[in-house]
């Protein structure tokens, strides 16, 4: 089977990229910048000629518009790329009998008060512009009636992009003293993760049958503090004193969802998956960014 990924280039397309390498499958990876194919998923006559070209027929979509605090003034954009751009994928493999899996969010919640882990079918309340084209992007796929994968997940991290252990990596060695937001709760995600469970799921055809709504991210709960503090503790960051504070110190355009635990009985259930404890993926990709430093290293 011929299978397209789309932002190949993000945290989780060069995830995608290492999982494929040994797969039966034929994966093409796409992306805007250079050294990808390029596909521009705006237009949907271009993804209707790449589709029919290469007789894909299944997409999984890793493009979208992440910046949650400018997208509240972005204009149309946002809402093209986070809800247009699926919808065309998804009528493309609707036209081809295919499948599409397309990568949602945590931000389609936060609006209501909640503190038990957010099931599939808990009402969309999104507090801005991301979430809320988020949603959108979910809905149009849906109206489709494609065969369709829609997996929402949080707190995304990996060796690859700008992530929150990278930037927390970084703070933690040169600063003296750090503020963490600790009321806001969620789950950790090890991009890889997120990859290898997409792949498992593709490579072995477990979607036939199973079109929805799932959720993905690690297993267990922590908030930003205590994350950042297991960030430091790991990488022996020790003189950084690392203090929680509220949300509130940080102004943002944005409310973020106070608590993002997503309940993952329905992809575990369906697809037979084993989820890994955040900590130990924590640790393994921090173990990975070593090894790539080391690497590079010895380029120079």
């Amino acid at each position: 089977m011929n299978i397209l990924v789309t932002g190949a280039n993000g945290q989780l397309g060069n995830e995608m990229q290492i999982v494929a390498r040994n797969s039966k499958d034929h994966y093409i990876f796409t992306d805007v910048c250079d050294g990808y194919q390029k596909l521009d998923i705006t237009d949907i006559n271009a993804i209707r000629g790449m589709v029919r070209e290469n007789d894909v027929k299944c997409v999984i979509n890793c493009a979208a518009w992440t910046n949650v605090d400018a997208a509240e003034t972005a204009g149309d954009i946002v809402e093209t790329l986070n809800a247009v751009a699926p919808e065309n994928l998804a009528k493309v493999m609707k036209e081809e009998n295919g499948l599409l899996v397309h990568i949602s969010t945590d931000y389609v919640f936060g609006g209501d008060p909640y503190n038990v882990p957010c099931k599939e079918n808990q009402q969309g309340t999104p507090t801005g512009v991301y979430g809320l084209t988020k949603l959108h992007g979910e809905q149009k796929i849906q109206a489709t009636g494609v065969d369709h994968l829609i997996i929402r997940t949080a707190w995304l991290y990996s060796e690859f992009g700008k992530n929150f252990l990278k930037t927390m990596l970084n703070l933690t060695a040169t600063k003296p003293q750090l503020k963490v937001v600790f009321d806001q709760t969620g789950t950790p995600t090890y991009a890889y993760d997120l990859a290898r469970a997409i792949f498992d799921i593709v490579e072995n055809r477990k979607y036939v049958g199973h079109s929805g709504i799932y959720h993905y991210s690690n297993e267990g709960v922590c908030s930003w503090y205590d994350f950042t503090k297991m960030i430091a503790a790991l990488a022996g960051h020790t003189a950084c004193d690392i203090q929680p504070c509220h949300s509130s110190e940080f102004p943002s355009p944005v409310t973020r969802p106070a608590y993002s635990v997503l309940d993952k009985t329905k992809i575990k259930e369906t697809f037979g998956l084993k989820i890994p404890y955040w900590l130990d993926s924590l640790r393994e990709c921090m173990d990975n960014l070593k090894s790539l430093q080391i690497t590079e290293n010895e380029k120079l």
